[in-house]
């Protein structure tokens, strides 16, 4: 399985940006597709994740302000945010996994996002 993101970049505090992953490869389906960030100097952290059918789940401080979506044609997870602060400024992994299979767990390669005050 490969996971390819893109969307990432610099940008000022309040504007937007939307990332999106593409899946390729041995796609099961039923599967969990998230987002995770990790700040300089910090661990990797959930953001979001969204379920085969829609169920989406996100941790408290970019609710309200995120939004993630995808499109099981296209095995692609997208994330919309909006009103960016600079706390938000990390690199962004995209990730599939299986709840069923532990093996199951891939990662993409991170885009950066950067968010000036």
């Amino acid at each position: 399985v490969q996971l390819q993101a893109s969307g990432g970049g610099l940008v000022q505090a309040g504007r937007s940006l939307r990332l999106s992953c593409a899946a390729s490869g041995s796609i099961v389906r039923t599967n969990i597709m998230g987002w995770y960030r990790q700040a300089p100097g910090k661990q990797r952290d959930l953001v979001a994740t969204i379920t085969t059918a829609g169920t989406s789940n996100y941790v408290d401080s970019v609710k309200g302000r995120f939004t993630i979506s995808r499109d099981n044609a296209k095995n692609t997870v997208y994330l919309q945010m909006n009103s960016l602060k600079p706390e938000d400024t990390a690199v962004y992994y995209c990730n599939v996994r299986n709840i069923r299979n532990s093996n199951y767990n891939y990662w993409g390669q991170g885009t950066q996002v950067t968010v000036s005050s």
